[in-house]
């Protein structure tokens, strides 16, 4: 039996009928997601998987767990402020000042609160400096504008500068620290600081107008312990 007319171009509308282009932008076409979950679905996963991307590999897994360190957290997320997307976003907050000998943790502390922060649906604008790169990175070079990076550590929702007084102290670095921690405490911005110093030798190392900020701007975390890097070799 012959085809009639009609059913000829029926099958001849049928994309899965017709030649191999059609064939491939009907597969295309059945591939895209339809629904909002499909779509989410193609999405990176988390903002924290987003996040750990630009941590060091080695405190990817880092966890906030020392108890001044997770009441920290929760004061900056009460402080936050909710966004057009009504996610809550860093506005002001206190700041941590995390000291420690060499190995305690100082930094998995650091990294570890940022983790929780992110985890608790905050949204957050990070950047992470140690004072030795805040140094470098004010040095004369050439195309490289150092005021705007100095700006950028500046306006950061939230900095965390590790190594706090590591480097030898000048009346130079002085007062690039006074510079960065005094717009930081003006402005009431959470900063994470660590330093190896005793709290009693912060204001020999940066000076008394940076000691004096930090005092006040700063909730203290004391880490003590055997050196972590030596116990995990």
């Amino acid at each position: 039996m012959t085809s009639t007319p009609t059913a000829a171009r029926t099958a001849d509308r049928d994309p899965k009928l017709i030649g191999g282009g059609w064939r491939e932008r009907f597969a295309r076409i059945q591939a895209v997601p339809t629904t909002a979950a499909e779509r989410e679905a193609d999405q990176p996963s988390t903002v924290l998987e987003l996040a750990d991307r630009r941590i060091p590999p080695r405190y990817r897994l880092a966890v906030a767990d020392h108890p001044e360190v997770t009441t920290w957290v929760q004061q900056v997320t009460l402080a936050s402020r909710r966004g057009p997307g009504g996610a809550p976003g860093i506005a002001q907050g206190p700041s941590l000042l995390i000291t420690g000998s060499t190995g305690s943790g100082k930094t998995h502390q650091a990294y570890g609160a940022i983790r929780s922060l992110l985890a608790g649906g905050v949204r957050l604008r990070w950047i992470k400096t140690t004072a030795e790169e805040l140094y470098a990175a004010q040095r004369p070079r050439q195309g490289v504008d150092g005021e705007q990076e100095m700006r950028a550590l500046m306006a950061c929702p939230l900095l965390i500068v590790d190594d706090l007084g590591a480097a030898k102290a000048t009346e130079w670095t002085e007062a690039l620290t006074l510079r960065l921690v005094n717009h930081r405490y003006e402005y009431m911005l959470p900063t994470i600081f660590t330093t190896n110093l005793p709290l009693g030798d912060i204001r020999a190392a940066l000076g008394d107008r940076t000691a004096s900020r930090l005092a006040e701007m700063c909730e203290r975390v004391i880490l003590t312990g055997p050196d972590r890097r030596r116990r995990t070799a």
